[in-house]
């Protein structure tokens, strides 16, 4: 048995793209403090950049030249103090401190520095040494640990990163609007750029599932405006959060290192496609995955998605946090409007995805001359989110869908729930047949009370503090955007200088 792990360990390794699990023979999550001392020191690395996340959701670096061994101990065993209250509203300037602290699986090799560089994530502790209530990273640890006790099984999580590049006209094999899906060049302009993107974030450790050319593409005059997308495998969710915060640094730097520009913002043109960040869940008990079973929808999963569309209104609060995430919430597109889930259906909140239940043996009638595969297909199938889009909160929204799912498998009425609210067809093409169904928020003003109405759940346990979710419905409300798709209809300037405005966010 023993060498039968070390294969499988090996192969894992061998395969995979980190440097450091290469180096280490091992997978990330068993990194330690000397494993990461001994590829410093094979590597010639000179520096060490600590990152973390803010109360901002932008990826922040504290960075260190090594001068000595001792000095390197230092910095990986105590980590740093910084000045908590220049990354937290709520962190009083009398009493600032706060120490980020390295975890050691995230480590990776940074690809951008001019000095040999190791990139490791931190969370945030007290002067008292406990781990700050309000961080990021720690909301999410909470409320996958008290899913882990009152279920048994772990959250695993995946996004969708969808972005658009916006570079110079060419005139050269130009593809009709709004057709972008799937190209490859030299239809696609920024193939190169995605993939690029691809190899170096799986490099810093993610798991990246694959890469394509998104529907949305146009242009101005002088301008194109493509958009893409990097869909992530499933990982434990706080890992899936991490992935997604470096994704989105790591395409920043190859837009600045190819002078184009970038955006995640939900919207940044009136009538073409918005860019979302569709979140997919499933829950694992030991390695079996608990959303299908022989009839295909596990009950677990159909309450998990219960809980999902009954907290729905307010989940918007974390993961569509600025005006233009309203303008891509509207009926007749892809975006969602209603609450409701459905199978392989577009047009609904939470989508049931084509998953690999069937048991004909595809790959064999594609290649007669294989072997036959073995009928019991891998176990893959998640539920997915679709409503939440870049200016999300990552660690805060993921955390709401952890908090939303556990609701749904402790409430008894959740089966009769999903069922009330299943549907079987194109939404926007039958309205009159689903006019009774509740609507997302239309604004950050609404998507702030419909948090203060649930705020209690949110809140249970201690998982999202109480003064953290009172920052977050005082900067919704702030917006006062009420009835905004309304006011802008027609006006395409006012349109243009808010899209403008929040074109680069989180």
């Amino acid at each position: 048995m023993n060498s039968i792990f070390k294969t499988m360990k090996d192969r894992y390794v061998n395969l995979n793209p980190n440097e450091l699990v290469k180096f280490l023979g091992k997978p990330a999550k068993e990194f330690l403090r000397n494993d990461l001392i001994r590829f410093i020191e094979a590597y010639n690395i000179e520096g060490i950049n600590f990152r973390y996340i803010a109360e901002d959701g932008r990826l922040k670096a504290l960075s260190f030249v090594i001068h000595s061994r001792e000095h390197l101990e230092q910095i990986l065993t105590y980590g740093e103090r910084v000045d908590g209250s220049s990354l937290f509203s709520f962190v009083d300037a009398g009493s600032s401190d706060l120490y980020v602290v390295p975890r050691y699986r995230t480590a990776f090799l940074n690809p951008f520095s001019e000095i040999p560089a190791l990139d490791i994530l931190c969370s945030f502790y007290t002067s008292d040494g406990k781990p700050l209530e309000n961080a990021p990273e720690y909301i999410l640890k909470k409320a996958h640990d008290l899913f882990k006790l009152k279920t048994g099984m772990k959250f695993k999580a995946l996004g969708e990163l969808e972005y658009y590049i916006n570079s110079p006209r060419t005139g050269l094999f130009e593809v009709a609007d709004q057709k972008g899906y799937h190209q490859s060049a030299p239809l696609s302009k920024w193939e190169h750029l995605r993939i690029e993107a691809l190899s170096l974030i799986a490099r810093a450790g993610g798991k990246v599932k694959y890469s394509h050319n998104e529907v949305g593409n146009f242009y101005s005059e002088t301008e194109l405006y493509e958009q893409h997308e990097i869909e992530f495998l499933p990982t434990e969710v706080e890992d899936a959060a991490d992935q997604l915060v470096v994704a989105k640094w790591i395409l920043r730097m190859l837009a600045a290192k190819y002078g184009v520009e970038i955006s995640f913002a939900p919207k940044i043109s009136e009538g073409q496609a918005g860019s979302g960040l569709h979140i997919h869940m499933m829950a694992q008990k030991g390695e079996q995955n608990m959303m299908a079973d022989e009839n295909g929808v596990s009950n677990t999963a159909k309450k998990m998605i219960a809980g999902v569309l009954q907290m729905a209104e307010a989940i918007t609060a974390f993961g569509n946090t600025i005006p233009t995430s309203y303008l891509r919430l509207v009926p007749d597109q892809e975006a969602p409007t209603s609450i409701c889930w459905g199978d392989r259906n577009r047009s609904v909140l939470v989508r049931v995805p084509l998953g690999w239940l069937v048991r004909n043996n595809m790959i064999n009638d594609a290649n007669p001359q294989e072997e036959a595969a073995s009928d019991k297909a891998p176990e893959r199938q998640t539920f997915e989110f679709r409503a939440a889009d870049g200016s999300a909160d990552i660690h805060s929204l993921l955390a709401a869908l952890v908090i939303s799912s556990l609701q749904g498998l402790e409430q008894e009425e959740s089966l009769e729930i999903a069922k009330s609210l299943y549907v079987d067809r194109d939404i926007h093409k039958n309205k009159k047949g689903y006019a009774h169904l509740k609507l997302l928020p239309a604004s950050c003003y609404e998507s702030a009370q419909a948090l203060k109405a649930k705020r209690s759940i949110f809140e249970a346990e201690g998982v999202f503090p109480v003064g953290m979710i009172d920052n977050v419905i005082s900067r919704l409300e702030a917006f006062q955007d009420q009835h905004l798709s309304e006011r802008l209809h027609g006006k395409t300037d006012e349109i243009r200088e808010l899209v403008l405005k929040y074109i680069h966010i989180k």
